[in-house]
């Protein structure tokens, strides 16, 4: 599986969960997810500035506020995606946060 393909100016990158912090709070697990999506876009030439779509799940969607206040936080002012945000198990117990983005070159 790759973690980020670049195609005709488009950065897609996979789902990411946090590996470094499972079993973390979801705004910790958020932090690092973005710390990982910020370094993938970089090794693709990109950054978080050309985001365009973004698709969050949450294992439980009563955590939404404390994943969107590191979200906000985040984001580049002016620059955020269309983003979907929904509630689902992930692919282990551990990971209560996963997030995938698209972003332009």
């Amino acid at each position: 599986m790759s973690q980020a393909v670049v195609l005709n100016g488009t950065v897609y990158v996979a789902g990411q969960v946090a590996l470094e912090s499972p079993g973390a709070s979801v705004a910790d697990q958020t932090r690092t997810v973005l710390a990982r999506i910020d370094r993938l876009l970089a090794a693709a030439g990109s950054d978080k500035t050309k985001l365009v779509q973004a698709t969050i799940w949450l294992t439980d969607i009563s955590t939404f506020d404390e994943m969107n206040k590191v979200w906000d936080a985040w984001v580049a002012p002016g620059c955020t995606p269309a983003r979907a945000t929904v509630e689902s198990k992930l692919a282990a117990p551990q990971f209560n946060v996963e997030i995938a983005v698209v972003a332009g070159l």
